[in-house]
Order: structure tokens, then C-alpha cells, then sequence
């Protein structure tokens, strides 16, 4: 089983994502483990208030350390294990992709994922120094928080959990060899005057083989040609 813990100010974000399709049908057969924490559950305040006006001036709020890590240690706690690591979600840090989303897959089975999801300006950086939490991020852009890219990493690191998903779904699509994935045709065969290219209607694997290949290369060439050096 491969384990998730969410700290958010927004938990609500998750519930549709956490009831949907293969996420949801890997919880169900306990192959993934989702648990969130609401990190306004450890402000001292009344009013669950977590943020405050960053020193040295400037726009915007940060979030302030002590509920933050709060909810860290309390995230600890639920570890039988005690053997984890802690991400916060942040544009910063490094870029998310196929080969790390599966290095971390590869070691799902021994470690708990902590996620912190950011709002606002950020979280106080001594937090991030106290836990040595990495940074990752989902692409070279800001959202208003760190929810949509906790989804993010969830989903991609998920899916390659062996069982999730059918083996032969994963073989042949984008990223895996370095290459996007050749274009996908079913019925009709003819759609609007296009037709299905002919090579795939024929039965011959060797062909049909050698046709979506040339067309990965050629795909990867013109949309992404930073993949093939």
C-alpha cells in the first residue's frame, strides 16, 4: 500500500478527487491510503487564524510555523513505522517528473509521504529548515495552493504502483521511454471524412509496431524535441 498524509487549509478540495475513478477504487482495495489534516486544527486562535505579515514588509500573508509544525508532528505520530518524508508543495522546488514520480513509487512500500500543501505567500522558512522537508513542483507556473499539486503528485506517483493500473497500459505511453505517446484511433473508422490510418486496420503487429514508433519520434521532435537529447 503506498501512504499519503495531507496537510491543508483546505481539505474539502480533496473530496471529489479522493472519491473518483482509480483513486478511488485503489482505496477501496487498500492499495493507496489517503489521510488529510487540517493544518487550522493547530492554531492557538479562536478564529483557527495560521497566518500573519511577513517581516521585512511586502504583499501577502505567510503562514505562520508553529501550527505548521504542529500538524507535522502530529503527522509524525500516525507513522507505525516511523520511517517517512516529508514534501511540501511549492514552485521553487524540483520539477516533478516520470523519473522521480517513479523512484518514489519504488519505495512506497517503506515510507509514509507527508504533503504539505502551501496558501498565500508560503510557510515560514524555518519550518522548512527545522523538518529538512524537499520542495517539489508540478511546473514552472504559481496556483493560489499547493492542493492541486498534492493531487498531482498523488496521482502520478500512484498510478505506477504495480496493480493499480493494468501493466500494459503503462508500457507504451508518454515519458516512459522518453518519448510521447504515438496518437490513439478506435471507432468509427471514419470520423468527419478522417479515416484511421490503414496500417492499424491491417493485423500486423510488426507494422503497426514500427508505425507508432515513427510517430512518437515525430511527435516527441516537433512538440518536444528536449526529450530526445
Amino acid at each position: 500500500m503506498i501512504k499519503f498524509i495531507v496537510l491543508s487549509l483546505f481539505n474539502d478540495m480533496f473530496t471529489s478527487f479522493l472519491n473518483t475513478s482509480i483513486i478511488k477504487r485503489s482505496i477501496e482495495a487498500d492499495k493507496l491510503s489517503v489521510e488529510l489534516i487540517d493544518i487550522r486544527d493547530f492554531s492557538e486562535f479562536k478564529n483557527k487564524k495560521v497566518d500573519d505579515t511577513p517581516y521585512g514588509g511586502g504583499s501577502g500573508m505567510v503562514i505562520s510555523p508553529d501550527p505548521v509544525a504542529k500538524a507535522i508532528d502530529y503527522a509524525i505520530s500516525l507513522i507505525k513505522n516511523l520511517d517517512y518524508e516529508i514534501i511540501y508543495m511549492s514552485p521553487r522546488g524540483s520539477l516533478l517528473n516520470y523519473n522521480m514520480c517513479k523512484s518514489y513509487c519504488e519505495t512506497c512500500c517503506n515510507k509514509t509521504y507527508i504533503l504539505i500543501c502551501g496558501h498565500y505567500e508560503g510557510i515560514d522558512e524555518r519550518v522548512l529548515e527545522e523538518y529538512k522537508i524537499k520542495e517539489i513542483s508540478i511546473g514552472d507556473y504559481v496556483l493560489t495552493g499547493g492542493e492541486i499539486a498534492a493531487m498531482v503528485f498523488i496521482d502520478s506517483v500512484t498510478r505506477l504502483v504495480p496493480g493499480i493500473i493494468t501493466e500494459g497500459s503503462l508500457i507504451d505511453e508518454s515519458h516512459t521511454n522518453k518519448l510521447l505517446e504515438y496518437p490513439q484511433y478506435t471507432k468509427p473508422r471514419v470520423f468527419r471524412g478522417r479515416e484511421v490510418p490503414e496500417v492499424l486496420m491491417s493485423g500486423h503487429h510488426k507494422n503497426i509496431t514500427e508505425y507508432r514508433h515513427k510517430q512518437s519520434l515525430e511527435l516527441t521532435l516537433k512538440i518536444r524535441p528536449d526529450l530526445l537529447k
